[in-house]
């Protein structure tokens, strides 16, 4: 059941929350997408967890921005997942942030250590590959051209089959489903399309100031325990990159899940056995 809040500017923002009594997980969508990406795992921890899965500001079922240029910012997002655990009373979370949503916990980490316990960062890293990011802005804002579900589907599989060689026709489908809503059988997008300006004013930015990377933000999260999680054929989160991420801190556990892109899906089996792992030994 989807439940409401109020962000620090009164913004309505939706959240989807397992309840229970056990330690706290916070999940943090990619740039489009939302709650429903987390739906599966959600599933799998509410057993020993209580787990929440956050529509940022102008995705999902969350109020869009006025201005979204001063809106769709990782400062202001990030302020709206601590303010979800303000409102619920929660001191202390574990964070499960994928793409943008790692950014997030990044930079909570760095700049909130004392609310969180740990930190899962899916197919992100202090670099951005800019190749993988002009893939994502290259379609930011564009309606899919398909009248029906499994036509969506179709056109999912041609532009993203090589990363995800494995894939079923159900699983294309179900992840059509999930990253697009549902206006009477046809899917549109789940989000404000104008993220679209606010993302290209982001990226003017950091080309003016030198494409600056995260690396600061990762340092700074020292005695914050880590897992990272890479799709081994990401164009986002390169090896390289993971490698410098477990050569600066080497306690940090990590694993690679084949026949993945950007980003895995978080229901392979190498990746819940990884979770569930770090989650046992670091959730409280």
């Amino acid at each position: 059941m989807t439940k409401f809040f109020e962000g620090p500017d009164g913004r309505r923002l939706a959240y989807q929350d397992t309840g229970g009594i056990g330690p706290v997980v916070l999940c943090l969508a990619g740039l489009t997408r939302n709650a429903r990406d987390f739906a599966g795992l959600a599933a799998h921890l509410a057993a020993h967890y209580r787990v929440l899965r956050i529509d940022s500001r102008g995705r999902g079922l969350s109020e869009w921005a006025d201005d979204p240029v001063a809106e769709y910012t990782v400062p202001i997002e990030a302020g709206d997942a601590l303010a979800l655990l303000d409102h619920l009373e929660i001191p202390r979370a574990a964070i499960i942030g994928t793409s943008r949503g790692g950014i997030l916990g990044v930079i909570l980490g760095a700049t909130a250590s004392a609310r969180m316990n740990c930190l899962v960062l899916n197919d992100v890293g202090p670099v951005i590959e800019p190749q993988g990011l002009a893939g994502i802005v290259g379609f930011l804002g564009i309606e899919p051209r398909a009248d029906t579900f499994e036509a969506a589907a179709e056109g999912l599989e041609r532009a993203m089959g090589a990363a995800f060689p494995d894939l079923s026709a159900k699983q294309w489908l179900g992840f059509a489903r999930t990253i697009y809503r549902d206006d009477g059988g046809r899917p549109r997008l789940s989000y404000d399309p104008r993220l679209r300006q606010a993302v290209e004013v982001a990226m003017k930015a950091a080309k003016q100031a030198g494409q600056p990377d995260l690396w600061g933000f990762f340092d700074a999260l020292t005695g914050l325990p880590i897992l990272a999680i890479r799709g081994a054929n990401s164009d986002i989160l390169s090896a390289e990159t993971l490698a410098e991420m477990a050569r600066r801190r080497p306690d940090m556990a990590h694993v690679t899940v084949a026949n993945r892109g950007h980003a895995p899906f978080l229901d392979e089996p190498e990746a819940l056995t990884a979770i569930d792992t770090f989650l046992e030994r670091h959730a409280t």
